[in-house]
């Protein structure tokens, strides 16, 4: 049964003693918190005799709860004293929740005052969102760094790769996409072709659109618009996947029976875009030169064989390389972020769409500033 929550302030030669009595938790406390307040006010005023803070005695003090403690630590801010009054220390359990509430306070605290200050508020969120991102690049790293000692282990041992589920996702992430990559790229290398008729017929030089499809569509739209589909695709779908797996508790479980989750899910992904996202590059490029072949045929009157001859004597081989080269890349940083995304999933579907929703963006944010790098390297380059 409770024992009513109460005390008593008494006077012994050292000092004032405050005598905490009974239960103070939610079912016993009553109005005892007030009161307190009131008496710690009456005993600390200036104009008493009391010389110091009164001292607690936490010996008669039964069960304590968070509503105690939250209950004292308001008499005590009320009555100007510290929250870690002498004698609150007699108890370990009392010092503990008291220091949670405390915590508690101050961050209520704080958003108060942010929500009172615009500015405070605006220089809150500035520094939350930069502690952020500089937390996703650290833990970016960190997945890489796991990742790149998973496939050395895998280098080693080659018995550590699981081909059925490798080819499984080769088939999903890169043959499955092979229908959508054609068909945006055909049209991609049609409006280059549109575009470069429009320009350059002012110019009288109608003929030079095959060399700005060709660059265009080698050199940059073939693998930039690949890996943005791979990243809409792909990155959402091994988010949602590993996502889905930690809600449900499968990675922990499988952590649990000694099963690398690296090994049986990251890299098989990894593995899948790397292989495949070269393969869908290519198909872009070719879908994407007929695209264009198609409209100088059709508008400037350019017949096919003629395209190709001049394809090849004037674009050459380099900037098929050029593009080539940046799929590995690509293929990378979205089998990466996918996962990561998808293995930061907590218990909660909000959670899941969060990270689902951010994996799309840090991937495809990724992709342009890899483009960007690359455009950059290759230029000084004189490529």
């Amino acid at each position: 049964m409770e024992a009513l929550a109460d005390f008593k302030i008494e006077q012994t030669p050292a000092g004032g003693a405050v005598r905490l009595l009974g239960d103070w938790t939610s079912a016993g406390l009553g109005r005892a918190g007030d009161r307190l307040a009131t008496a710690l006010k009456a005993a600390t005023n200036p104009s008493k005799a009391a010389s110091s803070a009164p001292v607690f005695d936490l010996a008669e003090l039964g069960r304590f709860d968070t509503a105690g403690a939250l209950s004292l630590s308001l008499a005590l801010s009320q009555a100007g004293m510290p929250r870690d009054a002498p004698g609150l220390a007699q108890r370990p359990d009392v010092e503990r929740l008291l220091a949670f509430i405390s915590h508690s306070l101050h961050a209520q605290e704080t958003v108060d005052v942010a929500h009172i200050n615009p500015a405070y508020a605006v220089l809150v969120r500035l520094g939350e969102a930069v502690a952020h991102v500089g937390a996703e690049i650290y833990l970016t790293f960190v997945f890489y760094g796991r990742l790149m000692a998973t496939l050395g282990r895998c280098l080693v041992d080659p018995r550590r790769i699981r081909l059925a589920p490798t080819v499984s996702l080769m088939e999903r992430a890169g043959l499955d996409a092979l229908p959508i990559v054609a068909a945006t790229n055909f049209f991609v290398g049609a409006t280059l072709g549109f575009l470069g008729d429009d320009l350059l017929q002012q110019f009288g030089a109608q003929i030079y659109s095959v060399e700005l499809i060709g660059i265009g569509v080698l050199r940059e739209f073939a693998v930039l618009i690949t890996a943005v589909i791979l990243a809409g695709r792909s990155a959402s779908s091994f988010a949602a996947e590993l996502g889905a797996m930690k809600m449900n508790q499968e990675v922990d479980a499988m952590e649990v029976m000694g099963v690398d989750s690296f090994d049986a899910l990251v890299l098989p992904r990894f593995i899948a875009m790397v292989t495949m996202t070269p393969l869908l590059t290519f198909v872009a490029m070719i879908a994407g030169l007929l695209g264009g072949m198609a409209v100088t045929w059709a508008v400037v009157g350019l017949a096919p064989p003629f395209f190709l001859q001049r394809l090849v004597d004037n674009v050459g081989v380099n900037q098929f390389w050029i593009g080539m080269v940046q799929a590995p890349v690509m293929a990378v940083v979205i089998a990466a972020i996918g996962c990561r995304q998808g293995l930061e999933v907590g218990g909660d579907v909000e959670q899941l769409g969060r990270r689902v929703t951010t994996a799309v963006v840090q991937a495809i944010f990724a992709i342009i500033m890899i483009d960007a790098a690359f455009a950059l390297l290759f230029m000084e380059l004189g490529q």
